[in-house]
């Protein structure tokens, strides 16, 4: 089902930040009837408000950029919430569509649905072929159920409900709380408190061996968009740049850019995750889709909104 600028289209989960470049970028390209609801407007949790919402408002496409998210501490403190939170938000919003016959709906999720083992780079064929990464499988295990749930609504009602799997996304409007943030936004944290101390130390988990591929978070939202306008033949589609690097080398990078001149210390007793996350991007390339955003130019371009949006970093904590 192609989907026309005039259309009404449904992002929920503007504010975050998949959800707003998607948001921003519609906008750009002139998409005209777009739906937006906040947390205190729409609880996504609530099932009756969700159904609701749908019903009267009848959006033809859904796009599900809202997540209860965070990095390797955060899932590991909290696993009933993100495996529970998640669960229910992408439940209310696939099934109210469903039922109220939306006819385009697009599904993001994470490359942690794929084994931690995962041949590299990991396809969409390795899904449910191994153990999960233990720190984050709560969260993985509620996003392959919202894969399953759409690839089920496709192959049952022949519905135009897609999935798509991003690698480590980054960009402006990340999280930047060293509690709960993803790696890439916490080492630009840090590296910027150090320098502005003097220099000091910064203290990185793991041994910096692991390799993690990373994608500008623009470039997932014209993904979206992507999809958005086309019949595609699959349910399921990873999204990345099919190039890695390893976490110290990412540390280096993001070192230089911010001119932190101290030491980087890595903390062996802390865990490294999984070894290796490439994402075989090929199969939505065939489909005419790749990304633009080099890594180096989309870290400066976060940093420089890290840096103007900083007093108010500084006062948000992410529940």
């Amino acid at each position: 089902m192609k989907i026309n600028k005039t259309d009404k289209i449904y992002i929920a989960g503007h504010r975050g930040m998949v959800g707003s470049s998607i948001h921003r970028l519609l906008n750009q390209r002139e998409y005209c009837n777009l739906l937006v609801k906040t947390r205190n407007e729409l609880d996504l949790r609530n099932q009756e408000a969700v159904s609701h919402f749908i019903s009267s408002e009848k959006p033809k496409a859904v796009i599900i950029a809202a997540a209860k998210v965070g990095g390797i501490l955060a899932n590991d403190q909290y696993p009933y919430q993100f495996l529970r939170d998640n669960l229910i938000i992408q439940d209310n919003l696939i099934n109210s569509a469903f039922e109220n016959g939306v006819e385009k709906l697009i599904f993001l999720g994470s490359s942690c649905i794929y084994p931690k083992f995962a041949k590299q780079p990991m396809s969409e064929n390795s899904l449910l072929t191994g153990e999960l990464e233990p720190t984050n499988q709560w969260y993985a295990i509620a996003k392959i159920a919202g894969v399953k749930q759409c690839e089920a609504i496709k192959k049952q009602f022949g519905c135009d409900y897609i999935s798509l799997m991003p690698t480590n996304l980054y960009g402006p409007g990340d999280n930047f709380d060293l509690e709960t943030s993803h790696v890439l936004p916490a080492m630009i944290r840090k590296f910027h408190d150090a320098k502005e101390n003097n220099h000091a130390p910064v203290m990185l988990w793991g041994s910096g061996s692991p390799k993690r591929e990373f994608l500008y978070v623009d470039d997932v939202a014209d993904a979206v968009e992507f999809v958005l306008t086309r019949k595609l033949s699959s349910n399921l589609y990873n999204v990345g740049s099919g190039v890695d690097l390893s976490i110290k080398e990412l540390a280096e990078k993001i070192q230089e850019l911010i001119g932190h001149k101290g030491q980087i210390i890595w903390d062996a007793d802390k865990p490294d995750g999984t070894p290796r996350k490439l994402m075989d991007v090929s199969k939505l390339k065939a489909e005419g889709w790749e990304y633009s955003v080099k890594l180096e130019d989309g870290v400066e371009q976060t940093y420089e909104w890290f840096r103007s949006n900083l007093e108010q970093i500084r006062e948000v904590k992410f529940d």
